[in-house]
């Protein structure tokens, strides 16, 4: 069960608790789901019932229990998607929602299933459908490139955007020290994007360079390495298909090579991809296309060690592992792509 899935289920069970007469609220528009803070436990946590408390006119501990009982209504939740994942849930603190769900529900592989679906417009959402932010901004370059990009994020949670300019302003960030046209199109935007709005930008060389010590460099080059595994993996007669990673890296003669991932354990890309739709809204919200450029980086850096074990090694022939692994690679691609394009930068097929 994906997050997304699981927010639908969780919203499901707030609505079969309003129709049983149980609740007395109007269905909120979407349940997020995260992971668990301090004290928490399972897969995810919601603070549904801690949000609902007030108009139901009942302590928010009184609303958890309720919904608890409806997610773990195995027969009452048999129509909601993805319900069938649910294994328990604890309720924590004032009215935390703490679930977690069955082993046999494979999280990673379902979260690689739905980006593949959904493509680059993975994490996009209506949060903010049918409203308009308005934006005034000065007559800066790097107040118009943070502009243009809130515009673009804006637009992946329903939302549009109307840019003026005049004071007063509403969003200034720190002007860059000099013109960043030299460094061209793609360096001189993410120079301009990846620092906070608070923080002065550097216009460098430093952006150009096809080093690992260039954070933009290291995000471009994940997202073309992909696209040569993909390209290569076609010539080697397979494709990508979600499913168990295996013993990544297990070598010829026995052991594990150098950076192997055990098949017990969560990959290092599960909580990235799976925080980008938080992301993405937090970044429309807080009209912050730093935080967009920060968690790409993110994705690129737990994407990298993963490359080297998708396709086989030596007389090794492909399998079900190789095939799954390449599944992961394209599902943090297709993030870096969508990423890189809602920050007006090229995501490249070569590097």
């Amino acid at each position: 069960m994906t997050p997304a899935e699981l927010s639908r289920t969780v919203l499901d069970a707030v609505r079969r608790a309003v129709d049983a007469g149980e609740l007395s609220v109007d269905l909120p528009e979407r349940v997020t789901v995260t992971e668990p803070g301090p004290g928490g436990c399972g897969d995810y946590a919601t603070n549904v019932a801690l949000r609902l408390a007030r108009p139901a006119g009942q302590p928010p501990l009184r609303v958890a229990e309720i919904l608890r009982a409806r997610l773990l209504d195995a027969e009452g939740a048999e129509g909601a998607e993805g319900a069938q994942g649910v294994g328990d849930v604890v309720v924590t603190g004032p009215g935390f929602l703490n679930i977690s769900l069955r082993a046999r529900d494979d999280l990673l592989t379902g979260l690689v299933r739905e980006i593949r679906e959904r493509g680059t417009e993975y994490g996009h959402g209506d949060a903010l459908a049918g409203r308009t932010v308005v934006l005034r901004v000065p007559y800066e370059v790097r107040a118009e490139v943070v502009a243009d990009a809130v515009a673009r994020i804006v637009a992946t949670q329903g939302g549009r955007t109307e840019i003026e300019h005049g004071e007063p302003v509403d969003l200034r960030p720190v002007p860059a020290p000099e013109d960043p046209a030299p460094l061209g199109p793609d360096a001189a935007r993410w120079a301009l994007l990846h620092p906070a709005a608070h923080d002065r930008p550097r216009i460098t060389a430093d952006h150009l360079v096809q080093r690992e010590t260039n954070p933009l460099f290291r995000v471009r080059y994940a997202h073309a390495r992909v696209r040569a595994l993909t390209r290569n993996a076609h010539d080697l007669g397979f494709a990508a298909e979600p499913g168990e990673l295996g013993s990544a890296g297990t070598a010829d003669a026995g052991g594990p090579r150098a950076g192997a991932h055990p098949a017990s354990t969560s990959h290092p890309l599960q909580t990235p991809l799976t925080d980008h739709p938080r992301i993405l809204l937090a970044a429309a919200t807080q009209h912050a296309p730093d935080r967009l450029a920060r968690h790409l980086l993110t994705v690129a850096d737990a994407l990298l060690p993963l490359l080297p074990e998708v396709l086989p090694v030596g007389e090794e022939k492909p399998t079900a592992a190789h095939r799954a692994r390449l599944a992961l690679a394209e599902a943090a691609g297709a993030v870096l792509a969508g990423g890189l394009s809602l920050l007006g930068i090229d995501a490249p097929e070569h590097l």
